[in-house]
């Protein structure tokens, strides 16, 4: 159970690092996104940083349990959050918000069944 908490969930966190960098810096396929979901480009930054404190707070999860508890419930709302937000303007391509919501789902289910709740 242990080795699957941790690769799950340092997936999770590296795969949110990587999507926090591409807000941060503005890349041209998260500004497209956002135009189709009417997101304004100057939130971009500040998505970036809750995606980014995600991935840090999976990470410091491994030493305190708590924290990597609520990094993953954290980021299963920003990813309910930005489904939402697809399908608010009839956008059907959820696929990359669908994988990150059940790697964030996965993490917090692996995290509670290797630890318990706190």
């Amino acid at each position: 159970m242990f080795a699957a908490y941790v690769a799950v969930t340092s997936l999770t966190a590296a795969l949110n690092t990587a999507g926090a960098y591409a807000d941060f810096i503005g890349h041209e396929s998260v500004g497209q996104i956002a135009d189709r979901l009417g997101v304004p480009r100057s939130w971009m930054a500040r998505l970036g940083a809750l995606m980014g404190a995600g991935a840090l707070g999976l990470l410091a999860g491994f030493a305190v349990p708590v924290l990597g508890t609520a990094a993953a419930a954290g980021l299963i709302l920003y990813f309910l959050g930005a489904i939402a937000a697809h399908l608010r303007v009839g956008d059907h391509d959820l696929a990359g918000a669908l994988t990150m919501l059940a790697l964030a789902s996965a993490s917090l289910a692996l995290g509670l069944a290797h630890r318990g709740a706190w």
